[in-house]
């Protein structure tokens, strides 16, 4: 299919990239989307095409990723050499002058010196010693020229290739939506008594005392939370591809600190559960937007706030990897998403998803349980 032909695109020419790494990115991303699209061509159900459809966006975005930092890496260079080649129109007219000058007079008359034997002799030393660096400046330019040419192309190539790719992982996105509507029942460990998650809707002041509740609201209870995530703690993956804007207990603008992080994404991004886990919660909650709670082990919760969509009904228990949502939509998506500015800073990412971890009722820094050190 189209998809895993698009991603060979996004492995750009080495020359053309300052860093190698965000080819080794891309070549990734085509393997992750290739193995995508052998499980979309085999799913049988609605359950296997949303692990599929799950894979092949996640391979999208990060393919996506390292083309626009590849493209970003690409127009610095060429700024530089436009720089370079620009600070040398004065050298390279005069250049030009002395050549033609040369070149217009066939006669060795244009090679005597008006001071005699003598002063002819030491021009055509100082010519002979000149000649080599002149060639030597010649090559350079040559060579600054072809690879701006190869730049601007690789640009073109680039630019269209990134507009193609959003296309194709918007309709990933929908026909993830569907997949996810028809899919079979997920099993569950309880049901959430709908009577007592209202009040606790309506009571709950802060999201500590909404956390502090959500063991009320539970019925039917078939099973316990799984009781460890032994050697997995501090080794999980973040739940969303990003940047972190700010760690737990760093202040913001306002001075407000949160027992949370806070990612910055690219609109429309997949999160995904980082371990397999009980969904304690999903939809609107204060002022944090559609909100999933999900509970990895006893006494655990990941709370994430601020998704547009969210996937899955409290009790459900889900996989690791499994989609719990999307970001927003932010009106300028396409025009967003097709720059290159401030790409890895995070300045075009206009969402940001909150991430808490809770532990027996007391919030913990989510850098002891996730790998932060890398942005997701």
């Amino acid at each position: 299919m189209k998809w895993a032909a698009l991603i060979l695109g996004l492995v750009l020419p080495g020359a053309a990239m300052a860093q190698q790494d965000n080819a080794d990115r891309a070549r990734a991303a085509m393997e992750m989307l290739q193995a995508a699209s052998e499980q979309l061509d085999t799913a049988e159900t609605a359950r296997d095409r949303v692990r599929a459809l799950t894979r092949t966006i996640q391979a999208f975005e990060e393919g996506l990723a390292a083309l626009r930092s590849g493209l970003r890496q690409v127009a610095v260079r060429e700024a530089q050499l436009s720089a370079q080649l620009q600070a040398r129109d004065e050298e390279i007219a005069a250049l030009l002058a002395v050549l033609q000058r040369i070149g217009a007079q066939r006669s060795p008359v244009a090679f005597l010196h008006p001071g005699g034997p003598t002063g002819t002799a030491r021009a055509g030393m100082l010519l002979a010693e000149m000649t080599p660096a002149l060639n030597a400046r010649v090559s350079d330019l040559r060579r600054d020229l072809e690879d701006l040419q190869v730049l601007r192309a690789v640009q073109t190539d680039a630019a269209d290739q990134l507009a193609i790719g959003l296309n194709e992982v918007q309709a990933a996105r929908m026909a993830l939506n569907q997949a996810i509507a028809e899919r079979a029942t997920l099993p569950t460990r309880f049901t959430q008594d709908p009577v007592r998650e209202a009040i606790l809707l309506d009571t709950a002041q802060t999201l500590d005392s909404f956390a502090r509740g959500l063991s009320q609201v539970t019925a039917d209870q078939t099973a316990a939370a799984p009781e460890s995530l032994a050697g997995e703690k501090g080794d999980l993956p973040l739940p969303v591809q990003g940047v972190i804007l700010r760690r737990a207990g760093t202040a913001d603008a306002a001075g407000i600190t949160r027992p949370g992080i806070i990612m910055a994404t690219r609109p429309r991004a997949i999160v995904t559960s980082p371990v397999a886990a009980t969904i304690r919660y999903t939809g609107p909650l204060l002022d944090l937007g559609e909100v999933v709670i999900l509970e990895p082990q006893a006494d655990v919760l990941f709370i994430l706030a601020g998704l547009n969509v969210v996937y899955g009904t409290a009790g459900e228990v889900i996989d690791a990897g499994a989609p719990l949502g999307l970001m927003g939509d932010a009106a300028a998506e396409n025009r967003r998403e097709l720059s290159t500015d401030g790409d890895d800073t995070g300045v075009t990412r206009s969402e940001t998803l909150y991430i808490e971890v809770r532990h027996e009722n007391a919030p913990e820094d989510p850098s002891l349980w996730f790998r932060t050190d890398k942005d997701g």
